[in-house]
């Protein structure tokens, strides 16, 4: 079966106002998303995510300009199940030849950001196509499942000192064994952050997983002096200390505490992880599959985790595309323990497919429906979509 059509939409939704939230981006007023519709000569459609940012919002008409123009002539007429070819036709452009008959990459200039997003969306459509076509789902394709269901943790903690407890306690009141919450620079000080993360433990008491994440905000210092302080409430993991781009840092932070270190969310390829792995910077890999490089990359990252003994931890902050192709990453690998699930107000978690996916008292059943296991809502589409 051949490839026909390859579409990409910007999509941009508003955040309802009582469920909005602040943090170190700033007030979050709307979530943004790259949609990516591929088709088969049969008329079958797989869905994917490429992203533009980490958080919630970003301007995706560069990414849609490059699935468009740039990415989707290559694949026509290619064959929809070559999936691992496809990604090396992307990645390694017109020497995409050589790293099928040589064994390793030959990358384009643009082997990180726009393109390997673009990619990233790409990827995760064919996939989805791939198990709508064969009537199984992704994670069959994956190896199957490990588990019948996997716990969750409530993504958000956003509240000051005062109002933490009460949001946090809703979240365990729901069901949920784990939560994360945001920490760094939107508190001002190490103390304040230390203060709030204090609040939490004493709001939930030890039996909740408690996870701080810093959005890479920290510096090196500030990170160290944040994980000592807080070193006796055992905290499940400490996310992104610091910047992204100084690994080396976080290994540092990592070498100073007992406090496992996550990482990945902000990283391209498994190239990008194999660095963290070589620097011993983290306990967690969260490779993103908007992100990463697709599903396809994602396994590649989550081999990583089973090989050097980590826990693998998708990162599943975004639409329903996404956030499922991480619960099939991970329902697929032993080296996963949580899904993270998004406790902010996003419709393009929960409307922007026609059965939104379903977490009931914190946990979330093994998929068991053809592809990603959603259908698109096309008025939703339709509605959201920007023009440029």
């Amino acid at each position: 079966m051949k490839i026909k059509r390859i579409q990409a939409y910007w999509l941009r939704c508003p955040i309802p106002a009582g469920r909005q939230w602040r943090s170190d981006y700033g007030q979050l007023t709307h979530f943004d998303m790259t949609l990516v519709e591929v088709e088969d000569t049969d008329g079958n459609k797989g869905y994917g995510e490429a992203k533009a940012a980490v958080g919630a919002t970003g301007a995706c008409a560069s990414i849609v300009t490059c699935i468009d123009q740039e990415l989707a002539p290559q694949l026509m007429g290619k064959e929809v199940g070559d999936i691992t070819a496809l990604w090396e036709t992307i990645y390694s452009g017109s020497r995409d030849h050589y790293a099928r008959d040589r064994g390793r990459v030959f990358p384009i200039l643009g082997n990180r950001g726009t393109t390997i997003s673009a990619l990233s969306g790409i990827d995760t459509a064919l996939w989805d196509l791939k198990g709508k076509r064969l009537g199984v789902p992704v994670l069959e394709l994956l190896g199957g499942a490990c588990r019948d269901y996997m716990p969750c943790y409530a993504s958000g903690g956003w509240a000051d000192k005062d109002q933490l407890g009460d949001q946090l306690r809703g979240y365990v009141d729901h069901g949920y064994g784990g939560i994360k919450m945001r920490v760094g620079v939107m508190d001002e000080t190490v103390n304040r952050t230390v203060d709030r993360v204090g609040e939490a433990h004493r709001a939930l008491g030890p039996d909740i997983d408690i996870m701080a994440d810093a959005h890479g905000t920290f510096s090196v210092t500030e990170a160290r002096r944040f994980a000592r302080q807080t070193e006796d409430l055992n905290l499940y993991w400490l996310e992104e200390p610091v910047s992204p781009d100084n690994k080396a840092g976080t290994a540092e932070v990592r070498r100073g505490t007992t406090t496992p270190i996550a990482a990945g969310e902000s990283e391209f390829t498994r190239f990008d992880f194999r660095d963290l792995l070589e620097h011993r910077a983290v306990d967690i890999l969260q490779p993103d599959c908007a992100i990463v490089g697709g599903i396809t990359e994602a396994r590649r990252v989550a081999a990583l985790a089973e090989t050097w003994q980590l826990e693998l931890a998708p990162h599943c902050w975004g639409s329903a595309f996404s956030f499922m192709a991480g619960v099939h990453l991970a329902f697929s690998s032993p080296s996963a323990v949580y899904i993270e699930h998004s406790l902010g107000g996003n419709p393009l978690l929960y409307d922007l497919v026609k059965e939104p996916p379903q977490v009931k008292n914190g946990r979330i059943q093994c998929p068991d429906r053809p592809g990603l296991g959603m259908e698109i809502n096309p008025d939703f589409v339709a509605q959201f979509t920007v023009t440029f």
